[in-house]
């Protein structure tokens, strides 16, 4: 019989250091790459943190030269030096406009820290301030707002209500034979948006029976879209509401309703649903801004930290924290875009040779620095303290919370969303994958509007179930 031949070499010589050192070798490659990486990270990490510091610490001189300079203009064009946040709690808690309470004006308003104002570089300027008396009434329209048809036509508006796009259902078949109501849908946008947020993406594509049977509200909040901008307005949580109370609810006698809402018109649609509890069918809250807290002080602080934290990188970040951390900053920006918004406007027309913008463009500029600054800090920030409250009342309600956000959301933290599910275990969350902040209803408003429709069939007195056959077939 043949003898098996043996793998190693008759030399007795065993290859297995040579087959260790070829197999090693690669790893010990790798290994290095990892290392070096990994340091090449850290210094990068290291290199851009202290870039960060250099251009926040400029941005906090910046601020506090224009908050100097909007002193003399302010005065120069409107006869008196206007208020500022430059200034520690307890001055501030002695000029808060009056019937406004401490408790709806948030902390993040003067807890914002600014190296040469904690210095006391605007010691001498607020002496002048205090010193000298002022005078004149309350301008409507500041020098440095746009001052066109279409940025102060609700100063025409007698009543001075919210603009609201409402969509009626038919009238024959918005009552049935019972005599019984249908339903109603109040829509709430997000932070720098408008009502055409809604009618832009949900609206035309609507079922019939939804069409037939439902009557609709999109809403421009207050400061926002062609509603009000009023400058002695703080826009508080409560001064949004009583503005939807005012030009939605009373008027058109809604009895019972479902909300929609976006990113910042979660915290309002939360704040509406607990004080109208036993009114509200269900509540869709895409892309919530929940944070919860142990502390309430430090939630409104935590808050915009987490939304606006003072970072170059990404892009979206550092626009965010520069409009949200600094107020004089923030004013020069609107001053540039908002108040010469018609150029910027015609500029994009010519370049894109499109008669019609797109509708995000357009409610870029649809606010006033006053308007976005108060509503970014005392709703955003500031309700972040009262969600949870909020949350506990609309669940012990029994109203049916729905959350939807996408995957890829880089202005709300995926963990929003976790944390309302924690805070609400039966509340329904469904994240959608490959989609960010916007893109979550924009490209895929037919799938979007028909999980809506899910959601407000489950709770419709009418029409029978059997009615809401829609193309897909899944209803």
């Amino acid at each position: 019989m043949p003898i098996a031949q043996s793998p190693f070499p008759k030399s007795g010589v065993s290859t297995l250091p040579l087959s260790l050192s070829l197999s090693l070798k690669p790893e010990m490659i790798t290994i290095s790459e990892i290392f070096s990486r990994k340091w090449t990270r850290k210094a990068a990490g290291i290199l851009l943190s202290a870039l960060s510091l250099i251009v926040f610490l400029f941005l906090d001189f910046l601020d506090t030269v224009f908050c100097i300079l909007y002193g003399f203009l302010d005065e120069f064009f409107e006869g008196n030096a206007s208020q500022c946040y430059c200034k520690n709690r307890e001055e501030q808690g002695r000029t808060t406009a009056s019937g406004v309470g401490e408790g709806e004006v948030s902390e993040t308003l003067y807890g914002r820290k600014n190296i040469f104002r904690e210095m006391g570089f605007l010691g001498l300027l607020r002496k002048r301030k205090d010193d000298k008396k002022r005078g004149g009434g309350v301008v409507v329209n500041r020098w440095s707002d746009c001052g066109c048809d279409s940025c102060v036509s609700w100063q025409s508006n007698g009543d001075q209500k919210l603009h609201v796009v409402v969509r009626e259902p038919a009238e024959a078949t918005y009552e049935d034979s019972r005599g019984k109501r249908g339903e109603n849908v109040i829509f709430l946008h997000g932070f720098i948006s408008s009502s055409s947020f809604w009618t832009e993406t949900v609206f035309p594509n609507l079922s019939e029976p939804v069409r037939r049977n439902y009557r609709l509200f999109a809403v421009d909040l207050l400061g926002f879209g062609r509603s009000p901008k009023p400058r002695n307005c703080l826009y508080t949580l409560k001064d949004h509401l009583e503005m939807i109370e005012k030009s939605v609810i009373h008027p058109f006698q809604l009895n019972s309703f479902h909300l929609v809402s976006h990113s910042m018109g979660c915290v309002i649609a939360l704040a509406l649903a607990a004080k109208y509890s036993m009114h509200v069918k269900s509540l869709t809250l895409i892309a919530p801004p929940y944070f919860p807290s142990i502390d309430n002080d430090s939630a409104s602080l935590t808050a915009l930290k987490r939304l606006a934290e003072r970072k170059l990188w990404p892009p979206l970040l550092f626009g965010s924290s520069v409009m949200s951390w600094y107020e004089h900053l923030g004013r020069c920006v609107c001053y540039l875009v908002c108040r010469n918004h018609r150029t910027w406007e015609w500029i994009l027309r010519l370049l894109t040779r499109r008669r019609d913008l797109h509708f995000m463009i357009v409610d870029l500029t649809s606010h006033t620095h006053h308007s976005a600054w108060h509503t970014m800090h005392n709703v955003i920030c500031g309700g972040a303290k009262l969600m949870g409250e909020y949350l506990e009342t609309v669940n012990k309600s029994g109203a049916r919370i729905n959350i939807i956000q996408g995957d890829r959301d880089q202005v709300v933290p995926l963990e929003c969303s976790n944390n309302v599910k924690l805070k609400v275990p039966v509340a329904e969350v469904n994240i959608i994958r490959n989609a960010d902040h916007s893109t979550v209803i924009l490209g895929r408003e037919s799938e979007f509007t028909r999980d809506l429709e899910r959601i407000w069939v489950s709770f419709a007195d009418f029409p029978s179930r059997g009615e809401w056959c829609l193309k897909d077939g899944n209803m």
